[in-house]
């Protein structure tokens, strides 16, 4: 992770946040927490992003990918790399819905 984003990351207001997405545990305790934070377009993009992560996890071509979700070329290259990175956040939630998916 680049240095800027561990400093943000580390701000004790981010931290607040951190833990408070943590302390959802049901999907209405994630909906109310989503409501009161984000604007709808903010949930609708950030919706966007985990489906351009999961057509690009499929093999899906970035045409595809942009024609499917409407999602812009900078938006879906993005993603990509994101989603190959060292963070791993795409990875590890794409992982869980397809185990979950398989259950």
């Amino acid at each position: 992770m680049d240095p800027q984003r561990e400093a943000q990351l580390s701000q004790p207001d981010v931290q607040v946040l951190v833990e408070a997405v943590m302390a959802a545990h049901t999907q209405e305790q994630v909906q109310a927490l989503l409501v009161d934070l984000c604007t709808s377009r903010e949930i609708s993009d950030m919706a966007q992003r985990l489906q351009v992560a999961q057509m690009l996890d499929e093999g899906q071509p970035y045409a595809q990918v942009q024609r499917v979700t409407g999602a812009s070329s900078t938006t879906v290259s993005r993603v990509s790399k994101f989603l190959n990175g060292d963070v791993g956040g795409y990875r590890w939630v794409l992982d869980t819905l397809n185990a979950s998916a398989k259950e």
